[in-house]
């Protein structure tokens, strides 16, 4: 008996070091999709966020996307209607344009909250142009991040790809 349960934990603890090893490959390649979606927003300077405002769509421009604790950010004013609209319905459809390659970036995600300093600091870090509004300690800095992220590469080409994140 002691020598069956020696092999169930032996094959246990193999199984389990497969699987660490396995997430962190997953999460190794979600990182280096996660960076490359972040480039392409960076690289076109402005991406357009789409949100719900009751039954009408609201599309605005933005420009901040940071990568933080291994996940996607971005940046707005609490006291902005783009922030209740998230608020009320956290999905969201980003879409950046690179007009000299033709090519662009489609995200369907949800917004997450993250009213936490650190990350207010550093989005406003990353992009010090916004200090001159906003503060980490302000009840207006709001930094969110995307989650269950779908974002589809696309170009006038024909050719797609989508990742998740």
């Amino acid at each position: 008996m002691k020598r069956l349960f020696s092999v169930l934990l032996f094959i246990f603890c193999l199984n389990t070091a497969g699987a660490s090893n396995f997430i962190d490959s997953l999460n190794v390649k979600n990182m280096k999709e996660m960076k490359e979606v972040c480039d392409f927003m960076n690289k076109c300077g402005a991406y357009f966020i789409a949100t719900m405002d009751g039954d009408q769509p609201r599309v605005r421009p933005f420009g901040t996307a940071a990568i933080f604790e291994n996940r996607l950010y971005i940046q707005t004013g609490k006291k902005k209607k783009v922030s209740r609209q998230m608020k009320a319905n956290p999905k969201v459809e980003i879409c950046a344009l690179d007009s000299p390659s033709g090519r662009w970036l489609r995200i369907e995600a949800t917004v997450v909250n993250d009213d936490r300093r650190e990350a207010k600091q550093f989005m406003l870090d990353r992009y010090p142009e916004l200090k001159s509004m906003y503060s980490a300690d302000d009840d207006n800095t709001q930094v969110l991040y995307l989650k269950d992220v779908t974002a589809t590469f696309s170009s006038f080409a024909g050719e797609s790809r989508e990742i998740r994140f």
